[in-house]
């Protein structure tokens, strides 16, 4: 019974591709302790113990990043994080990244080895932890996108000289989506200051233009469902994170005492980060199309690709053929992974959910939204200062002097790329949402999943 619990581990170890990097092969490992400590695995409490001095003592497994498909769990990334844990196989630490001999890491770091008694392979390879780990980031980070995609819109209505008449809250209150109705509340609040009006609104409040395009006027709609989808992810992680998704299930205290059954599949987590990946999407997709009328003089009060002297210099022309690649991209990105299933196993498992690639492409596709929210964010800042000697409101003026710490005014051409890595560095490190964080109501800070109430 000892060494089928070995070989199960060993011979599951068929993973292929780079390893996950270091904060998510750890994620994924405090996550299996996390479902150890349910008590329904049956494992030793002195292996759960050595498992946790694992991690606290910064170890980090060496996982492949490719060979789940979801369901029994995810095997193959499961049991590369066990094959460390019992000495075997390679892990690196927090102190030294190099991965090596896993037990000379454990040596070095006065751990010991989890020695396997009857189940306890299994258990600690059943589950959903590759899925979920990765798909915590990708939820994460999109929350985060969601949100600083509000602020980088009012930027660019601005720069565009747009109208905030479809922003009035009767529009809104007709189709009360919560998503919809917090969009349009946050970008009031930043575009309309009655004690400091912005002068770019008063410039054009009369100007005669009937209507914004759908990608200004109809931002709170689409951005909006895009919150609500992330409401709908958070939702369904936040359960899956915290259950228990081994098999067979220990429960001492009722008559039947060993239970197998389904809690590995991984279909739910799937589902989640192909709904995501196809959410969060929209927003670059809205976005590049913002930037395309930023950069088209036909289309905008500005000059072409925001430069003042074309031709000479190119100014933001490839930058937004490089939004243009992402989003793309994306389109391919989104098809949704679960929708696929190959039986495996001798037809035993023949329905698998196929959630690891579903969770490694939303992180490609919210990587990919970030950096078109950040070329946005360039060109917006640009163009307002083209509008110069007209300023916006307070707390916009305060993201425009934000991201001039990072990014210069555009004076003349120079490599764009290391730019919006800036940006887009500025964007994920929280601080453009902490920049606009008290003027927004509490009301649309939050959302139905608590779409995060802090500055972080």
């Amino acid at each position: 019974v000892k060494e089928l619990q070995y070989n199960l581990i060993r011979s599951h170890c068929a993973g292929v591709g780079e390893p996950l990097l270091p904060h998510r092969a750890r994620m994924m490992m405090a996550l299996r302790i996390n479902v150890l400590a349910k008590g329904h695995s049956g494992i030793n409490p002195e292996n759960l113990k050595r498992l946790i001095a694992s991690f606290n003592a910064g170890v980090i497994p060496y996982i492949p990043s490719k060979g789940t498909v979801g369901a029994s769990g995810d095997l193959a990334p499961l049991s590369h994080l066990a094959l460390g844990m019992i000495g075997e196989g390679k892990l690196a630490s927090l102190d030294n990244l190099t991965f090596r001999p896993a037990n000379e890491v454990l040596e070095q770091l006065n751990l010991q080895p989890i020695e396997l008694g009857p189940k306890e392979g299994l258990a600690l390879i059943n589950g959903t932890q590759f899925i979920s780990a990765l798909g915590c980031e990708a939820l994460v980070r999109a929350r985060h996108a969601a949100r600083v995609a509000d602020v980088i819109a009012a930027m660019t209505y601005e720069a565009l000289m747009s109208s905030i008449g479809p922003l009035n809250p009767d529009i809104h209150r007709a189709r009360p989506h919560k998503g919809q109705i917090d969009v349009a509340t946050r970008l009031l609040n930043l575009l309309k200051n009655e004690e400091s009006p912005s002068e770019i609104l008063s410039a054009h409040t009369n100007c005669g233009r009937v209507q914004d395009a759908y990608s200004i006027r109809c931002a709170p709609q689409v951005h909006g469902v895009a919150r609500e989808v992330l409401d709908f992810t958070y939702n369904i992680m936040n359960t899956e994170l915290n259950c228990a998704t081994d098999n067979p299930l220990i429960f001492p205290d009722s008559e039947v005492q060993v239970v197998s059954g389904g809690n590995f599949h991984g279909e739910y987590p799937a589902k989640a980060m192909d709904i995501l990946a196809i959410g969060v999407s929209e927003l670059a997709s809205i976005s590049e199309r913002r930037i395309e009328r930023l950069n088209n003089p036909n289309l905008s009060r500005l000059p072409a690709f925001l430069v003042k002297n074309g031709g000479l210099h190119s100014g933001f022309m490839i930058a937004h053929c490089t939004a243009a690649a992402l989003v793309s991209e994306n389109k391919v990105l989104v098809h949704p992974a679960s929708c696929d299933s190959i039986s495996t196993s001798a037809a035993q498992e023949d329905h698998v959910s196929m959630g690891g690639f579903a969770a490694r492409k939303a992180i490609d596709v919210v990587a990919n939204v970030e950096r078109v929210l950040a070329i946005e964010l360039l060109c917006a800042c640009q163009g307002i200062d083209l509008l110069r000697p007209l300023k916006t409101t307070p707390v916009l003026e305060r993201v425009w002097s934000l991201v001039r710490t990072v990014s210069p005014t555009w004076n003349g051409d120079r490599n764009v790329s290391e730019d919006i890595e800036a940006v887009h560095n500025l964007i994920k490190s929280g601080a453009l949402w902490r920049e606009v964080y008290d003027h927004i109501p509490l009301s649309a800070k939050m959302s139905g999943a608590a779409m995060s109430n802090s500055k972080l």
